[in-house]
């Protein structure tokens, strides 16, 4: 006879020796610590072809992450989809690429798109958008726009100018008598449009009056706005203000107006989300924010973004569809569920865990609960909302009516992200912390714990070079680091398996071997023997 399960996701906490500002390292974290020595323990991979990306020198990400450990199988994710679509030419075979096409063509409007502008190949790659350019050429548009979100996260902090350069490039290439292209606005992706789970719909609607409007303020070229509000408070790209390009009389070169077509250019779900809502809902009861202009456009994503809300109906990859998720075997099984964290990394623990619904496959079997998120810088609050999830998390092993529990810690990730060292060492050691209550609860319950991690972030917080004032330069991306996967209080004879290829897939097999079931034929082994 099985053990109850509780697994736990430690977000963006990588494990390796390798020191380039590894908070995860020098954090103080006795429960961590004895985890990785003193019961059964391993690494396991999380990024590249281990979760479905196109290499191993793509970063793993929560989304991705979370879809392999909720399935036990490795899909074909986000940039390598879309890579296999652009490669074969079945994108612009698409209905929805046919249909922006057509809109724009026979209204003379003019095709905008929208989206992260770098090669960070966690949301978006500017590839793709410069593949659609030349397309968009082809298919004899006259006018097309791009409305440029600034990364700075899942690339270096203050890279914007390289892919605006490069993208300014492509479309001095492009542009002639019967074809313009420009950079219409943007601004950074922590200030306007790319919100997620809801938590602040003040960015969308920042993203609106900037794209959808031109109201906001107004430079000469995109390569002027960042360089302008740079000098004037030294902002990094994430967080870089909204900025609108006027033509020589002060006017935007590319509101989004009647007669257009919009193509949202990122392939990840969370950030795409709610700007897909403000387009599709526009005259649909849409009320998260007054819209003020509601233009008649085609609007078309570049993936669907949510398969139940069938968000937006428009678009041009089919996402993976992804079956035999764990959740679905244990609700065959009878076994009662429950998941938790707050409100940054809800949709992880349910909607991307469920093979991307946000429906569950039973109401009577699965509980959910979210915390809200603060709405504060993360490095200003570095322990979020643990010990909230963690009250949670005792009293559902306490009441004994769940075998599997789950729940994400977003902290190593959501502070990795700031860039600040000392910040990401306490919101490290605030996850630990937290482990003690969990495994004391183990104990008490007689449950086994999984501690894992869905990918890298605070084990890398330092990037190459140094400031002008000889200060480390922060990283704010995600690493290609391993993940610590150890099990607690397990059941009798519990070991490791030989070898280093397992990866977050192997999870959910090792899950059901612990409560006592066979794995499905098609996931992948377990980690122990």
């Amino acid at each position: 006879m099985g053990k109850p399960v509780v697994l736990v996701v430690m977000d963006g906490v990588g494990w390796t020796e390798k020191d380039h500002g590894n908070a995860v390292l020098h954090a103080y974290k006795p429960q961590i610590d004895e985890l990785m020595t003193k019961w059964p323990h391993t690494t396991i991979k999380a990024s590249g072809v281990a979760v479905g990306l196109p290499t191993d020198k793509d970063m793993g990400n929560s989304e991705v992450g979370h879809n392999a450990l909720g399935c036990g199988q490795i899909y074909s994710q986000g940039a390598k989809l879309v890579n296999e679509s652009i490669e074969s030419g079945k994108i612009y075979e698409s209905q929805a690429w046919k249909d922006a096409v057509k809109y724009a063509k026979e209204h003379d409007g003019k095709l905008h798109f929208i989206g992260l502008l770098s090669d960070g190949n966690v949301h978006s790659n500017i590839n793709h958008l410069i593949a659609m350019l030349k397309e968009s050429k082809k298919e004899g548009l006259k006018q097309v726009r791009v409305h440029a979100l600034l990364d700075g996260r899942d690339v270096p902090e203050t890279s914007a100018l390289q892919y605006v350069d490069q993208l300014e490039d492509v479309i001095k290439s492009l542009n002639d008598d019967n074809y313009h292209c420009a950079i219409a606005s943007g601004g950074g992706r922590m200030v306007i449009t790319m919100d997620r789970y809801e938590a602040d719909w003040g960015m969308v609607e920042k993203g609106w009056h900037i794209h959808v409007m031109g109201d906001g303020r107004k430079f000469s070229s995109a390569r002027e706005a960042i360089e302008t509000y740079r000098k004037e408070g030294g902002y990094t790209d994430q967080y870089l203000p909204g900025f609108v390009v006027a033509d020589k009389d002060g006017n935007p070169v590319g509101t989004i107006d009647d007669g257009d077509s919009v193509i949202l250019f990122n392939f990840r779900g969370d950030r795409a989300v709610e700007i897909s809502k403000a387009f599709d809902y526009m005259n649909k009861g849409f009320n998260a924010f007054d819209e003020v202009k509601k233009p008649k456009v085609y609007y078309a994503g570049m993936l669907q973004y949510d398969g139940d809300l069938k968000l937006p109906e428009h678009f041009l990859v089919e996402p993976p569809h992804i079956e035999h998720t764990m959740s679905e075997y244990l609700v065959q099984k009878g076994v009662h569920s429950f998941a938790c964290s707050e409100t940054q990394k809800f949709g992880h623990v349910t909607y991307f865990w469920n093979g991307n619904r946000s429906e569950k496959f039973s109401e009577e079997l699965e509980d959910w609960v979210e915390i809200p998120s603060d709405i504060i810088p993360f490095d200003k609050k570095p322990w979020m909302k643990a010990c909230e999830i963690t009250d949670k998390m005792v009293e559902a092993i306490a009441s004994g009516k769940y075998q599997f529990l789950r729940c994400n810690y977003p902290n190593g990730d959501m502070v990795g992200h700031t860039g600040n060292y000392e910040a990401t060492m306490i919101g490290v050691e605030s996850v630990d912390l937290m482990l003690r209550r969990l495994m004391d609860a183990c104990k008490k319950y007689d449950y086994t714990l999984i501690v894992t991690a869905d990918h890298g972030n605070s084990d890398e917080m330092y990037d190459k070079g140094t400031n002008p004032d000889g200060t480390p330069k922060p990283k704010t991306s995600h690493s290609l680091a391993r993940v610590p996967f150890a099990i607690y209080n397990g059941p009798e004879g519990t070991e490791m398996k030989e070898g280093d290829d397992f990866g977050l897939a192997n999870v959910a097999a090792t899950v059901v071997k612990i409560l006592g079931y066979e794995k499905p034929e098609w996931w992948l082994e377990s980690i122990i023997k």
